[in-house]
């Protein structure tokens, strides 16, 4: 199944532990990390009035620094940092220590997209079931989907262990992708190696990801 954006790179940072964890810190990082979680009405009436895509009510926008500040008052913790990728981790949509991935721009502190890795599953039913969830909750929130993909490419599935086979085998594409005005969120399906299977999301914001487009065709 072809990989959406970069996320199954940032899945392997963590799942091979590459990520630099550093639970030392000196007295003045701890006090930095205080401050940060202290409440800002002023702040939070700014994420409010934003007109970027949000996530947990935080605008998918500003420096990394700035971002993980927000999502720690919103009860996320930071794993650490890898070539600017920052891996938080916390409860997200009713589901236990999930991971997110903050991405920025390439050479620009700017906060671009948001990729999260629901817990792993070993069987079919638990794994459809979170993504039927997930499914049901996003269509809510944001109205019908702009595009559902649900397909196995193995011409014979008798059972959930054949289903779970062709997931890891990457012959499986469930996928459902939702448009607002403010940017795009993918759901997906998705698997590491021939192990780990897991329900993916991710949130692209729309302004930003026009900055991506302007930086590519600079390229050109």
């Amino acid at each position: 199944m072809k990989k959406y954006y970069l996320i199954a790179v940032l899945f392997c940072f963590c799942l091979a532990g590459c990520i630099n964890f550093n639970p030392n810190k000196d007295s003045k990082d701890n006090v930095e990390e205080e401050t940060e979680l202290v409440d800002d009405p002023k702040d939070d009436a700014a994420m409010e009035s934003s007109n970027h895509l949000k996530f947990k009510g935080v605008p998918i926008d500003g420096t990394l620094k700035k971002f993980v500040a927000r999502m720690k008052r919103k009860g996320f913790k930071s794993l650490g940092s890898e070539d600017g990728v920052e891996v938080l981790q916390g409860d997200f949509a009713a589901y236990k220590e999930c991971l997110i991935y903050v991405s920025t721009l390439d050479n620009k502190d700017l906060v671009s997209r948001i990729s999260v890795m629901f817990p792993k599953q070993e069987t079919w039913e638990y794994l459809y079931g979170d993504y039927k969830n997930l499914k049901g909750l996003l269509t809510e929130k944001y109205g019908q989907p702009s595009k559902v993909t649900e397909k196995f490419q193995e011409r014979y599935i008798d059972d959930d262990n054949d289903r779970m086979f062709a997931v890891k085998m990457d012959k499986c594409k469930y996928e459902t992708r939702f448009k607002t005005d403010m940017g795009e969120i993918v759901l997906w399906i998705e698997h590491e190696n021939t192990i780990s299977c897991f329900v993916a999301l991710c949130y692209k914001d729309k302004i930003n990801g026009s900055i991506i487009k302007d930086i590519a065709k600079d390229d050109l």
